[in-house]
């Protein structure tokens, strides 16, 4: 057992019992790397990555690569969710030397933590071109005690480059219609046409992009816009990326098709594609957007909810094979670990078809979900997918046989869950949930939503509101929460407030929204990933483009504008103008790379949109105007409902009723139009 014991990262504890002499991120280690004059060896990854996992079992359970480690450095172990700020500015530096990054990364660092020797996977032997890590460590040894004034020399020449990147992000003024068409214009060109997305293999799911494409649509009406994001988001459901038995998006496909998975699936992927096909279906009354947002959410309660009412980070890509498999195991898989490979869980042949469901019923569902003899994915299975020429199955035959094939499936041995709750994400899943929730008439969703929100608040918020990023099993982790936590927490907490009519999320996102307005500001309305008086790094980390999730930058400033419209605060306005000055300058350029910006750049030319229904909860036509504002495409719009002159929501101080009945307000700026009384002429506002 190594100083990983005690730690409340499922990655770092995965790490534990490893013949490497690990040691967590601090200055401890540091202080060792000095005492021992030896280099630092800073190890990055997260519990689902796989090749994690491969270079794991291959190297760090070895225990000869694990001495050669321990006698020459001194070993740090990183989980990128726990620490994404030292994940960002390493990552940069390897990105810098290398021109491309990944997970595992593997840095090598002097004892004052300057980068001087970079990589991803290294496998234990060489492969493909590939040192082995054996050799890597050796090198890097040799360059230490021979050439110390070379490595200096270069660690020092990377961290003054680090240091001396600006970002240069466009000046003054907000995107307006021109920068925004532009944007729309770059997204067409790298659209597929025949199989949705954008780019090629691989292809991840354009969450973010799809929003602005959704939200263009309602403010100017282009059906392009629309027939790309409804396209994509048909093609994610038809395919293996979606998972047709138990529902739930894994994080990506490795072809352009969507068919093979990367088979992790992730929290943050699922809240915000969640979100995705609710927004489709307002737009379009789809069926098909319908079925998903509720499967999805459905799986973020089932498979990610915690015991402590939160939400786990991520469900593993590896498990252990089903029975009739009847294969070896793949490369990585582990030597004395058991049979783990890649999407075990997930996939099916013909022949476990037939053993779950008899010939005839298997027969059909091989049909139905592309399962064949040669295979889909290794060792002739097939990923279950809905191919688009099949035929129409029939749909009371196929339910029950999917309800079996589930069934069976939940007899394997399940992936494993990373149980930590990450506060951004969670703020995705609050979201997501709350407005799901809301639309589909399902208050059980809301309930979820509600009792994150509780979690976060209880166990990630100080008396100050000052967040934590991370907790496990109820307890609050010891790193500081990041913008992204701020801004995406301070996202959920809006949407629950406008769903429930609880004033009081409102007021939790207003003290998260001002410490972004007081710890995280740059000079003309830039903002820091990290606060003014966070741990100091070679660098400290700034990035506006969209990952996986938004950018803690769009983030923040999505949230600023909303708590705008809610409350007429100028301050939170121009801050969210201010940050949105990036999205002038990347948004035509690199528009896949910042499609939440685009995203709230739209909804600050709308507006946005700020609806005020007041009235009597027992009322119909309260109910009826309240469920037509939930119902609003306008892109960014908000909503507040309660009775008049509440002193929870600013947006329903002096909103009277009319003629003594229930009434709604739609007004920018705080500037309203004649209230209505019509559901009908609501909508027409909207």
């Amino acid at each position: 057992m190594n100083r990983l014991a005690g730690v409340t990262s499922p990655y770092l504890l995965q790490h534990a019992d490893n013949p490497v002499d690990w040691w967590p991120w601090g200055p401890e280690a540091f202080e060792e790397a000095k005492r021992r004059d030896v280099p630092v060896l800073l190890s990055v990854g997260y519990s689902a990555c796989h090749w994690c996992h491969v270079m794991a079992h291959e190297s760090f359970e070895d225990d000869a690569i694990a001495a050669l480690v321990n006698e020459h450095f001194v070993a740090v172990k990183v989980d990128r969710e726990e620490r994404p700020d030292i994940d960002a500015v390493y990552m940069e530096a390897v990105q810098a030397a290398t021109g491309q990054g990944g997970w595992p990364m593997t840095v090598f660092l002097t004892p004052d933590a300057a980068p001087f020797y970079f990589g991803t996977y290294f496998p234990p032997e060489p492969r493909h071109g590939m040192p082995s890590f054996p050799e890597v460590l050796v090198g890097v040894k040799d360059a230490w005690a021979d050439r110390r004034e070379e490595v200096g020399e270069v660690a020092d020449r990377i961290v003054k480059d680090l240091a001396g990147r600006s970002l240069a992000y466009g000046g003054d003024g907000v995107p307006g219609e021109e920068e925004l068409a532009q944007a729309l214009l770059g997204l067409t060109r790298e659209y597929d046409a025949t199989h949705g997305g954008f780019g090629g293999a691989p292809k991840f799911p354009p969450s973010m992009a799809l929003e602005f494409l959704l939200r263009h649509h309602a403010r100017t009406g282009a059906e392009g816009a629309l027939q790309m994001a409804a396209d994509t988001c048909e093609a994610m459901a038809r395919g293996g990326i979606y998972d047709q038995l138990g529902g739930g998006f894994a994080r990506y496909a490795v072809d352009r098709e969507w068919v093979v998975p990367h088979f992790e699936k992730m929290l943050y992927d699922n809240a915000l594609l969640c979100r995705v096909y609710a927004h489709l279906w307002k737009a379009t009354g789809s069926d098909l957007a319908r079925r998903v947002a509720l499967e999805t959410a459905d799986f973020l309660v089932r498979e990610l909810r915690t015991p402590e009412g939160g939400f786990a980070s991520a469900l593993d890509a590896d498990s252990a094979v089903a029975d009739g498999w009847g294969h070896p195991q793949t490369e990585g898989s582990g030597g004395g670990t058991g049979k783990h490979v890649e999407g075990a869980y997930y996939v099916w042949t013909p022949a476990q078809l037939a053993e779950v469901l008899g010939a005839e019923d298997a027969a059909l569902a091989a049909a139905h979900y592309g399962v064949t003899e040669a295979g889909t994915f290794e060792h002739g299975s097939s990923v279950l997918q809905l191919p688009r020429d099949a035929g129409v199955a029939d749909a009371e035959r196929i339910a029950p046989i999917a309800a079996r094939l589930l069934a069976a499936r939940e007899e394997r041995e399940r992936p494993g869950r990373d149980d930590k709750v990450v506060a951004a994400w969670n703020g995705l899943a609050i979201a997501a949930l709350a407005e799901t929730g809301a639309l589909f008439d399902r208050p059980d969703l809301v309930e979820r939503a509600t009792e994150a929100a509780d979690l976060l608040v209880r166990v990630h918020m100080d008396e100050t509101a000052r967040l934590t990023r991370t907790s496990k099993d109820g307890r609050a982790g010891t790193n500081a929460g990041v913008l992204e936590d701020y801004a995406d927490v301070a996202e959920g907490f809006l949407a629950l407030a406008a769903v429930t009519g609880e004033g009081a999320w409102l007021e939790f996102a207003g003290f998260l929204l001002d410490l972004v307005l007081d710890r995280f500001t740059a000079e003309g309305g830039a903002l820091y990933d990290t606060a003014h008086d966070a741990e100091t790094l070679i660098r400290r980390p700034q990035d506006p483009t969209d990952n996986a999730t938004p950018s803690g930058w769009t983030a923040a400033a999505g949230a600023l504008l909303s708590y705008a419209a809610q409350t007429g605060s100028e301050a939170h306005r121009a801050a969210a103008e201010g940050a949105l000055g990036v999205v002038k300058a990347l948004g035509p350029r690199a528009p896949r790379f910042i499609g939440w910006g685009l995203a709230v750049s739209e909804a600050l030319l709308d507006g946005p949109r700020e609806i005020a229904v007041v009235g009597t909860p027992g009322d119909e036509t309260f109910r009826e105007l309240r469920r037509t504002a939930l119902l609003a495409t306008a892109p960014g719009a908000v909503l507040a409902f309660g009775a008049p002159d509440s002193e929870e929501f600013p947006l329903l101080r002096d909103r009277p009723l009319v003629a003594g009945g229930s009434a709604a307000y739609v007004c920018r700026h705080f500037t309203c139009d004649a209230p209505v009384t019509d559901p009908d002429a609501l909508r027409r506002k909207l």
